[in-house]
């Protein structure tokens, strides 16, 4: 019971942390300098714009009958996580400004710091388990029906739509750039808050000295390597392949290593978007915590 008390009290402190924030960004930053970062909220500063209703409101009153739809195909336990971060940003975006300035300079920075609240916002709530509602419920939904299709892909595609109509909606084509400039900032404050310290480079390596190689590896920058069994498909013969794992400001030194012992080495460095485990993050670690 105690357990879940604090699971409860951490799940609202996230949620109310990241609607103040993502409030911030959409009522201090964005809606002044007219443009829409994509999603329910740009949706709903364009019909604010046309008709002069509440972004808050409007943003509500786009997510309920998403939310009555995520709580019959998506399950009860998303659809409350989900509907309490709907509520305090639908709440705040209306009051936010009566407590902090409205930034009215040039809309390249309103783009940049909207888009860095954005992706502080998002990151909190999504550490939690949660979302901010609107097109992640449509995307859910949708993917239910077809299945083939990415979140990403059907997260992007709405984003896209949102930023052509912002475009006739302000007949202003710079309302549409500078709402992609916000969405890019957003997308790369939240990878980096989420996975920024656990990202690094893995390493395959194929070379006659590989144990050799690996000695150094380990001797010098205390990284694990793996042997991986392979065989050559033309020439049938038996290979071992190094495989590491390292920070990403440590993968240059290993390159160096194989040049100096192997110039005939064939290196392969792949992006690794997370590494958990022993020299990394601990597996059972919450992020969140």
């Amino acid at each position: 019971m105690k357990e879940k008390s604090k699971n409860f009290a951490l799940d609202l402190l996230h949620a109310a942390a990241g609607a103040a924030i993502l409030a911030v960004g959409i009522s201090c930053f964005v809606e002044p300098a007219q443009f829409a970062p994509g999603g329910v909220s740009g949706l709903s500063i364009l019909v604010n714009f046309l008709t002069g209703l509440p972004v808050g409101l409007v943003n509500l009153s786009i997510n309920i009958p998403l939310l009555l739809l995520a709580w019959r195909f998506l399950g009860k336990r998303f659809t409350l996580h989900t509907m309490v971060t709907v509520l305090i940003q639908s709440a705040l975006i209306d009051v936010i400004t009566l407590w902090l300035p409205v930034y009215t300079g040039e809309r390249i920075m309103a783009a940049l710091f909207g888009g860095v609240c954005s992706g502080v916002g998002l990151a909190l709530v999504f550490m939690r388990g949660a979302t901010t509602g609107g097109t992640d419920i449509i995307s859910r939904l949708l993917q239910l029906r077809y299945r083939h299709l990415s979140i990403g892909r059907l997260l992007f595609s709405v984003d896209v739509v949102v930023l052509l109509l912002s475009v006739v909606v302000f007949q202003d084509i710079e309302a549409g750039l500078y709402g992609m400039i916000a969405i890019f900032v957003s997308g790369r404050v939240l990878d980096n808050i989420l996975y920024g310290l656990d990202t690094g480079k893995v390493l395959l390596v194929i070379s006659e000295k590989n144990q050799e190689i690996a000695g150094r590896i380990m001797g010098t920058l205390s990284r694990g390597v793996t042997f991986l069994h392979g065989s050559g498909a033309w020439s049938g013969t038996e290979k071992r392949v190094l495989l590491c794992a390292v920070r990403r400001q440590q993968c240059y030194r290993v390159e160096e290593i194989i040049r100096g012992i192997d110039k005939e080495a064939f290196v392969i460095v792949m992006e690794a978007n997370e590494i958990v485990g022993e020299g990394f993050r601990p597996i059972t670690e919450d992020k969140a915590g």
